[in-house]
Formats: structure tokens, C-alpha cells, sequence
């Protein structure tokens, strides 16, 4: 039996072993079946019962009993990985002081890799409250916090004149609750949003100093992340995020001011805005509070009065008549 792994030493080993065959025994008894002196063996077993390994008795002399290895080993083993977790837990911290330590000592260093979810959240909030000029950002699934919850944030950015600039992957609006809960929302506040079919990766740009990309596009590959400080690199994200800007489509707030002469009703206005973003009958049906059939009624009823075959005609035929201004 090897119990170096959970701090046993070979003597400890070789009295325990023995105490485990000769229950009630006195430390002679022990000694002469491992061939050792009383008073090592009396020291050793003074060990055992200090650890939980053995029960000592009164009287004289003591008698020593083994604790069931079951019980008394597993616990030593889970006092072992708890000790390994404290290990683990100081080495990444000074690890994260020693990455940050060399970074600010070489400011030539691009690039950081995060390695942890705590450290990419950390990251991402020092970006997003240490913007003082605008943040600019690519938005997709798939998303850890509640939408809407960071809505009082940004707001709060945006009365200090933090411009926020957001291109949404449409499939960022079929996320149960995201259009109508965040994005709309959001651009109440007076965020610039637009929507693209497809974005290449999430993306968030705080003014020209600092962004953060996912390490991995693959699924769970959000858990680690590069951290991306002024260099080249930077200026190539801003150049993809003003290329991306300039092809997507921009995403209008639902709610329509007062009607002009001539114009559809509020709910058809909505719902051509949000065909125009791309939405799908899902997500406009739960946007709007219709059910999926009266969802699609409408949808043919607008397109029928336009005289388009597809969505996009509908919204072009509606935009050359001023209703999306």
C-alpha cells in the first residue's frame, strides 16, 4: 500500500499498515511486527492519531487502534486537493502579477492572453468603464449575462458623452429576449447601432487604446481571450470595424415619432424596421407581442400593398416612399 502521494513517509506507511492488522495494540506490539524500535514507533503512532489515522486509548499502557483507511485516507486526500486548489489559485495570481509586471515594464507588448472567464469578464468591464471617447463593438451569440442587465451602465457612459457604436449579428436579434430587452433599448439611450448577416467574432474597442477578441472561434472558445493594447494589430481591428460599419445595415428604434400625412400606422412602421434589420418572424413576434400567424398575416398584408415578392423589396419600396426616415 503507497500512500506517498497523500503525505505519508515510508515509516508512517509501515506502521499504519501493521496498526490495521493488530487492532488495540501497544506501540511494542507494533514495533516488533515491523522490526522497528518502541520509540520511533511510539513517535509514529503519535503521528497517526494526530493526523485521524488512529485512536489512542487510555490506560496503561496505550493501546493504538487504525482508523477505517476508508474514511481516515480519503479525508487525507481531500485535504491534499485542498491544498493543491490554494497552490493553484496562488500560482495563477502570480502568475497574473508576473504577465502584468513585465507588460507595463515592456510597453512594446501587444498582446496579453487571458486565460480564465474571471479574467476575460475583468478585462472587458476595465474596457467598457475606462472608455472616455467612444466604444465600439461587434455583437453575437452566444452570451453569458441577462440582456439588459448592463443597460443602467451604459447609460450612465453615454451622459459623460462615451459614444457607443454596436453592429449586431442578425442572429444577435433571434436571441430570446436581446432585441427587445438591449438592443432597442440601447438605442433609445442614443447608441449607434447597425446589423450585418454574419460578424467574424466579438469584438470590443475602448477609443484607440485597448480591445478584446475571443482566443477561439470555436464553441466554449470564449473562456480565454487576447487583450490588445496600441500597436498595429489595434489599428488593423479599428480599420475591420469601420469596413464592417460602412457595409451594415442600420437598425432603427420600433417606436416611430408623431405620424406624417400619407405614412403607415406605428405598428406597421415597426414592423418595417425591423424587416428592414433582417429580423426574423420570431423575433419580430416577440418584439411587437404577436403571436407567429398574425406575425406572418401582416408581413404578407405589407408586402401585397408595396407590391414586393421578398422581404428586402418591401423595405425598399417603403424607403423610396420616406416611411423609414
Amino acid at each position: 500500500m503507497e500512500f506517498d502521494v497523500v503525505g505519508l513517509g515510508a515509516e508512517t506507511q509501515l506502521v499504519y499498515t501493521a496498526l490495521i492488522g493488530l487492532p488495540r495494540s501497544t506501540a511494542s506490539q507494533v514495533a516488533g511486527a515491523c522490526g522497528m524500535s518502541v520509540g520511533a514507533v511510539g513517535r509514529l503512532l503519535s503521528t497517526l492519531v494526530k493526523d485521524g489515522l488512529a485512536t489512542r486509548s487510555a490506560g496503561r499502557p496505550p493501546r493504538f487502534t487504525a482508523a477505517a483507511p476508508d474514511v481516515a485516507v480519503t479525508e487525507l486526500i481531500q485535504e491534499r486537493e485542498r491544498r493543491l486548489d490554494a497552490a493553484r489559485s496562488l500560482v495563477q495570481q502570480l502568475a497574473d502579477k508576473h504577465r502584468e509586471a513585465h507588460r507595463i515594464s515592456d510597453p512594446n507588448m501587444a498582446v496579453e492572453l487571458l486565460t480564465s472567464h474571471e479574467d476575460v469578464s475583468a478585462a472587458v468591464h476595465r474596457l467598457t468603464e475606462g472608455a472616455r471617447r467612444q466604444l465600439r463593438a461587434f455583437d453575437r451569440p452566444p452570451y453569458v449575462d441577462r440582456p439588459g442587465s448592463k443597460l443602467e451602465n451604459q447609460r450612465q457612459r453615454q451622459r459623460t458623452g462615451v459614444a457607443h457604436r454596436v453592429i449586431y449579428d442578425r442572429a444577435a436579434m433571434d436571441w430570446p429576449g436581446r432585441l427587445q430587452d438591449d438592443i432597442l433599448p440601447s438605442i433609445r439611450t442614443g447608441e449607434q447601432a447597425r446589423v450585418l448577416a454574419e460578424l467574424p467574432l466579438k469584438l470590443v474597442i475602448s477609443d484607440d487604446r485597448s480591445a478584446i477578441i475571443p482566443f477561439s472561434l470555436a464553441p466554449g472558445g470564449h473562456s480565454a481571450a487576447y487583450l490588445i493594447h496600441r500597436s498595429p494589430m489595434l489599428v488593423a481591428l479599428e480599420a475591420l470595424f469601420e469596413a464592417e460599419w460602412e457595409r451594415a445595415t442600420p437598425l432603427q428604434d420600433t417606436r416611430s415619432p408623431v405620424a406624417r400625412p400619407g405614412s403607415p400606422d406605428a405598428d406597421t412602421l415597426a414592423l418595417l424596421r425591423l424587416l428592414a434589420s433582417g429580423c426574423s418572424d420570431a423575433a419580430i413576434a416577440r418584439t411587437q407581442g404577436w403571436s407567429q400567424r398574425t406575425t406572418q398575416r401582416r408581413i404578407h398584408r405589407l408586402m401585397a400593398e408595396l407590391g414586393a415578392d421578398t422581404r428586402f423589396q418591401a423595405a425598399a419600396q417603403a424607403a423610396r416612399r420616406g416611411w423609414l426616415e
